[in-house]
């Protein structure tokens, strides 16, 4: 597994953004499909965006979608989710995850949780006003 590490969470009134970023060290994230992972209090965790090595392909979650963006950037060897318009549905630890280059976006981001052990600490988003 890729040693990952999350920040760039926080406080934030509705409406409002915030950069979360996923950074590795000693592997390249652009060998790794690699997503983004939510758990709310008292909810499951779901796969919230998921971006692939291959040729960059994206899913979102449809409650993101049009809000969240997720992307790369080689040079610093990071993930970051992009998240604007922020809902009080959004408060979550939000945690990142790497891959093989094995499935699809979708399917990493919908079909891989049940096999997930190990996580990292996640940073944590709260939208409140």
């Amino acid at each position: 597994q890729v040693p990952l590490v999350e920040s760039g969470g926080g406080l934030v009134q509705p409406g409002g953004s915030l950069t979360l970023s996923c950074a590795a060290s000693g592997s390249s994230l652009d060998y790794y499909n690699v997503g983004w992972f939510r758990q709310a209090p008292g909810k499951d965790r779901e796969g919230v965006s998921c971006l692939t090595s291959s040729d960059n392909s994206t899913y979102y979650a449809d409650s993101v979608k049009g809000r969240f963006t997720i992307s790369r950037n080689s040079a610093e060897n990071i993930v970051y989710l992009r998240m604007t318009g922020l809902r009080f549905d959004d408060t979550a630890t939000y945690y990142c995850a790497a891959d093989p280059p094995v499935f699809p976006a979708r399917t990493m981001c919908t079909r891989t949780l049940g096999r997930r052990n190990h996580w990292g600490q996640g940073t944590q988003v709260t939208v409140s006003s």
